[in-house]
């Protein structure tokens, strides 16, 4: 059993808004999404960080999430910006079991376990150079009190990994509630998607202030799970 994490799969199997139009990496992205998920076994578990489906409400959800169904492994979904079809986790809980979705569970203001570690995020937010406003500051005090409750729920856990959808960190850009909070619970490791095409070159990956950041959109690790742990 390993565990993986990718973000932005942008599936559209039930809307008309195909991510191929884009062109580059994200021809063909539903095929590539799927055989990027054939390393993983029945006992796996990927973290899916976000931008999960295009649909604006779970009904229209139901073709994405079919598909991600038949892939394998349990999936572990936290919500991403364009994310409108998500709803209350018991009113997504009930629509997976009414239409026998049966692999994926839901993070947020919670954790899971792996091999010790815990499984702890939730989706950030990034104001990119409007911290002062206070739309921005009431969104970000949301997003670390949930991160907090994600965190404390792990207790004494060997090690706390953090997901998010947005970056804490991008280009010169910090979010300095996110990582003090990381701080206080003693993160070491942080995943996040969000960025995609020129935006690449600005994420920041690798060890920062006792942070070891890591980019997974979809488009940026080639629609192919990441090992986080084996």
């Amino acid at each position: 059993m390993s565990l993986y994490a990718i973000g932005d799969l942008h599936l559209s199997l039930g809307t008309d808004k195909p991510m191929d139009v884009f062109g580059g990496g994200w021809e063909n992205y539903v095929e590539k999404i799927e055989s990027g998920f054939s390393r993983l076994g029945p006992d796996d578990i990927c973290v899916l960080c976000g931008d999960i489906s295009w649909a604006m409400g779970l009904e229209e959800s139901l073709e994405d999430f079919r598909f991600i169904n038949t892939l394998p492994g349990r999936k572990i979904i936290l919500k991403g910006n364009h994310d409108y079809w998500w709803n209350t986790a018991a009113k997504m809980t009930a629509f997976f079991t009414q239409n026998g979705i049966v692999n994926i569970e839901i993070l947020h203001n919670n954790c899971y376990y792996y091999d010790g570690a815990a499984i702890c995020g939730t989706r950030g937010w990034m104001s990119e150079g409007e911290d002062d406003t206070e739309h921005n500051k009431k969104i970000v005090a949301r997003e670390a009190s949930r991160l907090r409750a994600s965190l404390q729920e792990a207790g004494d856990a060997a090690e706390k990994l953090c997901f998010f959808h947005y970056p804490p960190r991008f280009k010169n850009m910090v979010c300095r509630d996110f990582v003090d909070v990381m701080d206080e619970f003693g993160v070491k490791k942080c995943w996040y998607g969000h960025i995609h095409s020129n935006g690449h070159r600005f994420a920041v990956t690798g060890e920062v202030e006792g942070i070891d950041y890591r980019m997974i959109s979809a488009d940026y690790v080639d629609f192919i799970p990441q090992l986080i742990m084996a």
